[in-house]
């Protein structure tokens, strides 16, 4: 991979017609509401849903070292949509003949390094019901780390550029609102709301 030598810059927005687009289409939806009214709703759909029926993977994480507490990894990288970096969980696309369990431990060896052990997995979740009909899985994941705190080498694509921060789970939430301070960058939803999930339960007195 190439040295990074610039901030990404975005050149150009321009109209995308539908056959030309590899990775997502829009459609208008025709339906009749719970009253009877005929309605019409514009959503953006994928075209790449494979066998598993579910479109994409996001790996929740905790690495495991032998003489600290428990952390996580996040990852930074440039979102052309947001012109923005997220801060995200490691996530990807499912392959057409994968599982989501097989995307989930793929995906996490190709952006962190590491090898992992699937300790759970959500039910099919919507991404942006209001937008999309994209659906995910958020897939739990554990790492077991050695003494070294050297990173193990990436497996990224052609253009990609990710960031790996490693944060003590105790300091999470934290972390995060720091990052929603600096200029240029977003919490990507998904991360936040569990990190948030975290801290309300922590800080609250309901159960």
């Amino acid at each position: 991979m190439s040295q990074a030598t610039q901030g990404p810059v975005i050149t150009k927005v321009s109209e995308l017609s539908a056959s030309e687009a590899r990775w997502v289409t829009l459609q208008k939806i025709e339906y009749l509401d719970q009253t009877g009214a005929s309605r019409t709703w514009e959503v953006a759909t994928r075209k790449t849903r494979g066998k598993a029926g579910v479109d994409a993977v996001a790996m929740g994480n905790v690495l495991l070292h032998p003489s600290r507490p428990p952390s996580t990894m996040i990852v930074i990288q440039y979102r052309p949509p947001l012109d923005a970096y997220t801060v995200e969980w490691p996530a990807g696309l499912i392959d057409a003949e994968e599982t989501a369990e097989q995307a989930a431990v793929r995906e996490f060896k190709e952006e962190t390094g590491y090898d992992c052990k699937v300790v759970s997995m959500s039910p099919v979740l919507a991404a942006d019901p209001g937008m999309t009909n994209t659906n995910m899985q958020l897939v739990m994941v554990e790492a077991q780390l050695g003494e070294s705190d050297e990173l193990p080498e990436q497996r990224l694509d052609d253009g990609e550029r990710i960031e790996r921060v490693v944060i003590p789970l105790s300091e999470f939430y934290d972390r995060l609102v720091e990052y929603t301070k600096k200029p240029r960058f977003v919490i990507a939803a998904k991360l936040f709301h569990f990190a948030a999930g975290m801290e309300f339960a922590k800080t609250q007195k309901y159960y």
